[in-house]
């Protein structure tokens, strides 16, 4: 199937696979495979030709993402006893999940295992901080080349996690990239459509063929955050926290719809004016350590054990943290200011559960909260704005 004209757009490809697809019952479940990564009848045929590239065969640490016409490598990377991380939905609690297969699993455990089901209720997260070397990354395409060149559904999410997996070193430039896609799906796409930030692959498995494209466009080598919205920061705390470290490293980290004059800090809530100052009482001091920082509306039932996982996950995990469940409330003690302040910025819309997470900088507390002891509510400081460095 090649593309109809010249000049077309991403999305004019896109609408015309989905299109083709659909009308010529190549679509399989889910249905319709409009603004999908599309699902199509041979895909498990198609994801058993991975086991013929020697860069499966030699990788320890795969990374597959979540799509259904993935699964049948997901399967082969469990069966195969490689390591397998598959990306969370939307980034929405962090970069990847490892799916842990039960001990003694059969092979009936490890399908299951491989399906969306499977990752949610199989699988542990993986932090910002872990070591993860990924050998071979697979993504899925809604259109693709024979040079290389890959569509996906729009979202940019594949592209945005290649690119995070670079600032966390976890990738390299020669980190091979499979894509499996139907036969219809490899088309034409003109290079003018390549942006920098756009993930290429280096080979394409289909029903009926193994492409190696020999492509030799440089793959993103990091996030681009020019390319990145306000609005998509505020969705991917991960991301967030990304971003604060690569500041604090002296890159540039200006946001696509940043103005260019002001400090690369999120603005999240100004200073409230004209509230009285908290009354102190007996044991409190003025002012607590400028490290300490306060974490409300927990889950009813959430556990310590939940938000130390989230915590690492995201990369700001404390050095120590006072627990008050029954109060649905945590307050969390850093090495310095900085690392507080990094880690408010990271849990800004943060949920745990259903849960949005109320943080702030914990003050006016007693004394004996610092230490671990029992806590009354605390008078949270202002959160940080453009306007309050």
């Amino acid at each position: 199937m090649a593309t109809r004209r010249r000049g077309v757009s991403k999305q004019d490809i896109r609408e015309q696979i989905w299109d083709y697809m659909e009308s010529q019952n190549l679509a399989d479940f889910p249905r319709p495979v409009h603004h999908r990564i599309p699902n199509f009848k041979g895909s498990y045929v198609a994801c058993q030709n991975i086991k013929d590239l020697e860069a499966f065969a030699r990788t320890q640490e795969v990374k597959v993402d979540p799509d259904k016409p993935l699964e049948g490598v997901r399967l082969l990377a469990l069966q195969s006893k490689k390591t397998l991380l598959v990306p969370t939905p939307r980034l929405r609690t962090g970069l990847f999940n490892k799916i842990i297969p039960p001990p003694g699993a059969t092979k009936d455990v490890l399908r299951r295992c491989a399906t969306s089901e499977g990752v949610r209720n199989h699988s542990a997260p993986v932090g910002l901080d872990s070591r993860v070397l990924v050998d071979l990354v697979v993504v899925g395409s809604v259109a693709v080349s024979e040079k290389g060149w890959r569509i996906g559904k729009g979202e940019g999410y594949a592209d945005l996690e290649y690119a995070m997996m670079v600032s966390m070193g976890a990738v390299g430039p020669g980190t091979p990239v499979v894509t499996i896609v139907h036969d219809c799906q490899v088309v034409n796409i003109p290079e003018t459509l390549l942006e920098d930030h756009d993930l290429t692959v280096d080979y394409i498995l289909t029903p009926t063929r193994v492409i190696t494209t020999g492509c030799e466009r440089p793959k993103p080598a990091g996030i681009t955050w020019s390319k990145i919205s306000w609005e998509m920061l505020g969705k991917i705390p991960i991301l967030r926290s990304l971003r604060c470290r690569e500041e604090q490293a002296g890159k540039d980290v200006t946001l696509r719809d940043e103005p260019r004059h002001l400090p690369a800090t999120p603005s999240i809530v100004r200073k409230p004016r004209g509230l009285p100052p908290p009354e102190l009482g007996s044991g409190q001091v003025e002012d607590a350590p400028s490290n300490t920082v306060y974490v409300g509306n927990l889950p009813r039932n959430a556990r310590v054990s939940e938000l130390k996982t989230a915590l690492g996950v995201l990369g700001v995990a404390p050095l120590r943290l006072t627990w008050q469940g029954p109060q649905r409330r945590a307050f969390l003690h850093y090495r310095d200011a900085a690392s507080a302040q990094r880690a408010l910025l990271c849990l800004q819309g943060f949920h745990l559960g259903a849960n949005a997470l109320k943080v702030a900088r914990a003050r006016q507390q007693r004394a004996s909260d610092l230490v671990g002891g029992h806590a009354e509510e605390p008078h949270p400081d202002h959160r940080p704005s453009i306007a309050d460095p």
